[in-house]
């Protein structure tokens, strides 16, 4: 058939986004993601080059949720001429945390649990399959094969972070960005910074923490790939003033994967990193290379 080779242009802004579009798309589509490893979506301005690329798409997938905050209004104004899709939007509002910065947003971190984020893959579906009707099939069988696999990720969670010793069942991360993740696996989630990275981390605040990680014992903190560790090592340098030793318990991806071409830079594999690295820290005994043994570096 004529459409099969020429595949579906699609651009995503995160690559979470992204990595769900190749799942479900296949070889139906061509996928270019915006934000690559390290990019902080909070703070992200549409390039020149995002812009050409996006005006020759078929499709835009961004997040919403006011995610891209930057970027909200570009993508209002482009959805009146092209097909432009927040996938994130599907998620039903009554799952969703407040915002702590905002009476009428929401936390938009919804990729941290993978139950939230099976709607968005099936969301995704249904923007592809909108776009290309004539390969529903391959879009519906490709869907069901990932979810599939996100479903024994879950599992994997489950399993790895509730054999945590229950004290030491609290996240301590740069930004408030596992909210959902700690709702899903029974963590307290602490950041220095609010849920937008934009939000300032006030001294009173790096204060409170360092008295919660004495008080509580907590002897692991963790840093993120897309934000920057200064506030973090503050964290640690204050704890120690006080004759408490707090380590870095790993580096996780929070509002961006990891390279192209690897496994973290899958979303499979940036949950599968994010559980090993936070059970095995804060004292599970798990798998040295995760839940599919191809995390790239040891645990």
């Amino acid at each position: 058939m004529a459409w099969a080779e020429a595949p579906l242009k699609v651009v995503a802004t995160t690559g979470m986004i992204a990595d769900a579009a190749r799942q479900v798309g296949g070889d139906q589509v061509e996928v270019k993601g915006l934000m690559g490893p390290g990019v902080d979506p909070h703070a992200y301005r549409q390039t020149r080059t995002d812009i050409v690329a996006m005006t020759r798409a078929d499709l835009i997938l961004w997040h919403g949720l006011y995610l891209e905050a930057q970027m909200e209004d570009f993508f209002h104004d482009l959805g009146r001429k092209r097909n432009v899709v927040a996938v994130a939007e599907a998620v039903d509002p009554a799952k969703l945390r407040a915002h702590d910065d905002y009476a009428d947003k929401y936390d938009p971190h919804v990729w941290m649990s993978p139950v939230l984020w099976r709607d968005v893959v099936v969301e995704v579906q249904k923007a592809l399959t909108e776009a290309r009707p004539e390969a529903a099939e391959v879009f519906a069988a490709n869907t069901q094969t990932f979810l599939a696999e996100m479903d024994k990720l879950e599992a994997y969670g489950a399993r790895a972070l509730a054999a945590v010793p229950e004290d030491n069942r609290v996240l301590v991360t740069a930004h408030d960005a596992f909210g959902y993740f700690g709702a899903e696996y029974g963590y307290e989630v602490l950041g220095i910074q609010g849920i937008s990275t934009q939000s300032e981390a006030g001294l009173n605040r790096i204060g409170e923490l360092v008295d919660t990680l004495v008080n509580k014992q907590l002897t692991a903190v963790f840093v993120e790939s897309s934000v920057s560790d200064r506030s973090m090592r503050a964290l640690i340098e204050g704890a120690a003033a006080k004759s408490h030793d707090v380590g870095v318990g790993g580096e996780l991806y929070s509002d961006a994967m990891g390279e192209p071409g690897t496994y973290e830079g899958t979303y499979i594999g940036m949950l599968d990193h994010n559980i090993t690295v936070i059970a095995g820290a804060l004292g599970a005994d798990v798998p040295g290379r995760g839940m599919n043994g191809k995390l790239s570096a040891g645990f």
